[in-house]
């Protein structure tokens, strides 16, 4: 295993990606719980931010469908410093 790929495993920021229809467009409340679109966890922002980009692009028809993204890392160790947005 090389520095980069030891440094990348060090550093594992896990990130979840969701989404799904919201009854108001001023609040975050979804307007069915059991139609969430669980996207995926992904171990960095960058690698969040590109599948949320991608899921959000796609449902640009649908001004009620909203994805977002959930440093699972910050709620894991709410104590760590980390340095990805």
């Amino acid at each position: 295993m090389n520095q980069a790929q030891t440094e990348a495993q060090a550093q594992q920021l896990l990130h979840l990606v969701f989404g799904g229809e919201l009854t108001d467009l001023d609040q975050v409340r979804f307007e069915d719980l059991a139609d969430l679109d669980i996207v995926g966890i992904y171990p960095n922002y960058a690698k969040a931010y590109d599948a949320w980009k991608a899921k959000a692009q796609g449902s640009v028809d649908n001004a009620r469908m909203r994805y977002f993204i959930v440093h699972l890392h910050r709620l894991l160790d709410p104590q760590a410093d980390d340095r990805d947005g």
